[in-house]
C-alpha cells in the first residue's frame, strides 16, 4: 500500500522481486483490499458493529491469498507459497468460525465501543505502517 510514491516503487524491485512483474496500481490496491481485509476482520467483531462484515473480509482475504499462492506458483516462487497458505488458512478459519460457529451477535453502540477498537487501529497503525514507512524511507536495499 506503500508503494504509491514512485520513488520508493522504482526502489521496491530490489527487496521483493515480484514487484517487477506487477504493476505500481495492482500493488497499491491489494495492499489496500488487504489492509481493509485486516482490518475487516479486527473492528466489526471488536465494536460489535456489523459484525457479519467479519466473516465477509475473512473470505476475501482468503481468496487474495489463494490467488498470490498461484502468482507465486507460476512465477516459481515456491518458498513464498507457504506464507500465502498460513495466512489464507487462518483468514479461512476466521470465516467459518464468525460465520456459523461463533457469529458475534450486533450490540447497541456506545462510547467505549467505538474508542477500544479505534485504540486497536491507532496501535496497529503505529507499530506496523509506522516502521514499515520508515525502513521504505531511510534504508537502501
Amino acid at each position: 500500500m506503500l508503494l504509491y510514491d514512485a520513488a520508493l516503487y522504482a526502489d521496491a524491485p530490489r527487496a521483493v522481486a515480484w514487484y517487477a512483474a506487477v504493476p505500481q496500481s495492482l500493488i497499491v490496491f491489494i495492499g489496500i483490499c488487504e489492509v481493509l481485509g485486516g482490518v475487516g476482520l479486527i473492528l466489526p467483531a471488536m465494536a460489535k458493529v456489523k459484525p457479519a462484515l467479519t466473516p465477509l473480509a475473512g473470505a476475501g482475504l482468503t481468496l487474495t491469498m489463494i490467488l498470490a499462492a498461484g502468482f507465486h506458483i507460476v512465477r516459481g516462487e515456491y518458498a513464498l507459497v507457504p506464507a500465502n497458505l498460513l495466512l489464507g488458512g487462518a483468514s479461512a478459519f476466521i470465516t467459518a468460525g464468525r460465520w456459523k460457529l461463533r457469529p458475534v451477535a450486533p450490540a447497541p453502540l456506545t462510547t467505549a465501543r467505538v474508542l477500544w477498537p479505534f485504540a486497536v487501529l491507532v496501535a496497529v497503525v503505529l507499530l506496523t505502517f509506522v516502521p514499515t514507512w520508515y525502513t521504505m524511507t531511510n534504508v537502501q536495499f
